[in-house]
Formats: structure tokens, sequence, C-alpha cells
């Protein structure tokens, strides 16, 4: 019985043997350094944003770095790893725009990127449900969708297309939404409200509850408790 089952099972298929990639990697290196090179004769910032972008890349490719997988690795997998990662940036960035629009703002009395504040309205409610709803069909946010274009992924190159065509097509309706909910919206400018010190203290303490909450979720979802 045995012999008959082991014939019958199919053959397993010899997997192919993976390319080295290292030479891949040197080719990419060498442009990448040659690119920088040719953009830095003509403007030190382009070589600049060249080296950044690439860095930030690489990094976000590395770690697999997506705010849809904040968001929806704890319901699927049980994992938070990516939802606290973003709420430590989001921490971490709290601290220095504030260092720098307080600095600024000392120094100055101006308060840089305040006319980027937006009201709160209606309109945050809607776009919001309509991002969430089509950056997990599509599988990505705009980094993620970005970093996986350029790891070849077709579905991804899919999704960007039509991320550029909604952004347009937003942009475009983009005066008739203001006009209609968000010209008479508040804008809630937190140091307005508490203070510099008082903004950055509750936003700090919410991003860490968040944090706390998050790490809580994912011990009970995965069944792991403090001892282990």
């Amino acid at each position: 019985m045995s012999e008959i089952t082991r014939s019958s099972s199919p053959a397993r298929k010899p997997r192919k043997k993976k390319k080295n990639q290292i030479p891949f990697g040197l080719l990419v290196l060498i442009g990448i350094v040659v690119v920088g090179i040719l953009l830095g004769q003509k403007s030190g910032s382009l070589a600049m944003f060249w080296v950044f972008g690439c860095c930030f890349g690489y990094i976000l490719q590395r770690s697999r770095f997506c705010f849809t997988a904040s968001l929806r690795d704890p319901w699927i997998s049980g994992s938070t790893a990516i939802t606290k990662a973003v709420l430590i940036a989001f921490a971490i960035t709290t601290i220095g725009f504030t260092a720098i629009k307080y600095g600024t703002f000392i120094n100055s009395g101006y308060i840089p990127g305040q006319g980027y504040i937006q009201p709160v309205s209606l309109l945050t409610v809607i776009g919001g449900l309509m991002f969430g709803i089509g950056m997990v069909i599509a599988g990505g946010c705009a980094s993620g969708t970005l970093m996986r274009v350029g790891e070849g992924f077709t579905m991804q190159m899919l999704s960007l297309v039509f991320f550029i065509a909604g952004s347009l097509w937003g942009a475009h309706d983009m005066g008739w939404w203001t006009l209609n909910f968000a010209a008479t919206a508040p804008r809630i400018f937190l140091p307005d409200v508490f203070g510099w010190i008082g903004a950055l203290v509750i936003q700090l303490a919410i991003i860490g509850l968040l944090y706390i909450a998050a790490d809580k979720f994912e011990k009970k979802k995965l069944g792991i408790t403090d001892e282990e």
C-alpha cells in the first residue's frame, strides 16, 4: 500500500536555483552614485534630494513600514509591530516639529506651516473613510504602494495609476468640498488651546496610551502572557 501511495504521489519539482543578487546590487549602487554626481553638478539640493530619496526608499523597503499594515495587521494576524512603529514615528515627529515651530515662533513670532492646519469637519470624516477603504483594497497606502511598485508588484502598479487618477479628481473637486464643508469649520491648533508644553504633553500621552493599548491587544490576540 505504501509503495502504491509513493508511486501515485506527484513528483516534486526541483527548486530553481536562486540567482546571485550581488552583481545587480552593485550595478544599482553604481548607478545611484553616478546619478548623484550628475545631479550634484547641476544643484547641490538635487543631489541631496536624490540621496535622501534613495535612503528613505531603502529603509522603507527593509522595514516594510506601511500605514495600511499598521491598521490592517492587528485585525488579520494580531501583530501590532508596525502599529507600534508608526506610533513611535508619530512621537518622534511630534517632538521634532514642536521644537522647529516653537523655535521659529520664539525668534520671529511666526509659526511655520500654520497655513497647513486644516479644519475639522465632515470632510475629514468622509475623506478618512474613503482613503481607509481604498488603501485596504489596494493593499497599501502611498508609501506602501510606491515601495511595492519598486519591487515589481503588478497589482500595486495598477493601484498607483488609480491613486494618481483619484488624486487629480480630488484636486479638481477640492474647491467644492472646501466651500460647502470646510470653509466655516473650526481650525484647531493645540498650542493655542493648551500652550506649547501642554499640547506636547497631551499628544505624547495619547500616543503613549495608544502604544500600550496596541501592545496589550497583540498579547491578548496571540495569547501571550506577561511572563513570556
